[in-house]
């Protein structure tokens, strides 16, 4: 219990260790009944002028290949494939419209978010963490403050003048979550988007922070 309290304490979530604990049950107990395959490739939107958005319907002709910036060797294999079976275990808890996993990893650019497994619609697969990219995006505030951010409804978000990165416009709630090592230094998030307003319970919240616990020791090399 205390992995729960203190994974609660570090993101600033507003769950009961209790409920934590049994969703990570959940969570373990799907990984044990259930394997998806890795996926080394996937299609990904063209960006808008500057690279700073996606321009949402538009794929590139060229898919996007994580051996690129992976070393496709067992290991990193067997990890992607637990990745993957961990996205399918929230997809099926709680029928939300997109998931990813990302990994902060050092590029030849700079040091990114990486997309390694995701379910839903092609998004990109690259954020640069900077203060400057941070100013638009959940996933790059998360990732800096290494603190959840749980948008329940983007529309009046944005009214207020909270700034928000578009990608697909029926999303209305979104959740980002950090992922920690063991040092408690923050090394990615998740992030989690539905189609409908205030879609994010306590439950719902709490599943995700078990994925959030359990997807580090799967995280590629």
């Amino acid at each position: 219990m205390a992995k729960m309290s203190r994974y609660i304490s570090l993101s600033g979530l507003s769950i009961q260790p209790e409920l934590l604990q049994q969703q990570l049950v959940k969570v373990d107990t799907f990984l044990e009944q259930n394997t998806s395959s890795a996926v080394w490739s996937y299609q990904i939107p063209e960006l808008g002028e500057g690279g700073s958005c996606s321009l949402f319907g538009n794929l590139q002709d060229t898919p996007f290949l994580l051996q690129e910036y992976i070393e496709k060797a067992e290991s990193n294999e067997y990890a992607l494939s637990k990745l993957q079976t961990i996205v399918s275990a929230v997809v099926a808890h709680s029928a939300v419209d997109w998931f990813g996993i990302y990994q902060a990893r050092e590029t030849q650019e700079s040091k990114q978010l990486l997309k390694l497994a995701y379910h839903g619609a092609p998004s990109r697969p690259l954020f640069p963490i900077t203060e400057a990219f941070a100013a638009t995006s959940n996933n790059i505030q998360t990732v800096l403050s290494a603190k959840a951010r749980v948008i329940n409804d983007i529309p009046a978000y944005v009214a207020r003048g909270g700034e928000y990165y578009t990608c697909d416009p029926k999303v209305k709630a979104e959740v980002c979550l950090p992922l920690f090592n063991e040092h408690e230094q923050c090394i990615g998030i998740i992030d989690a988007e539905a189609f409908t307003e205030a879609f994010f319970d306590e439950e719902i919240l709490a599943f995700l922070a078990a994925a959030c616990i359990r997807i580090p020791q799967y995280l590629p090399k």
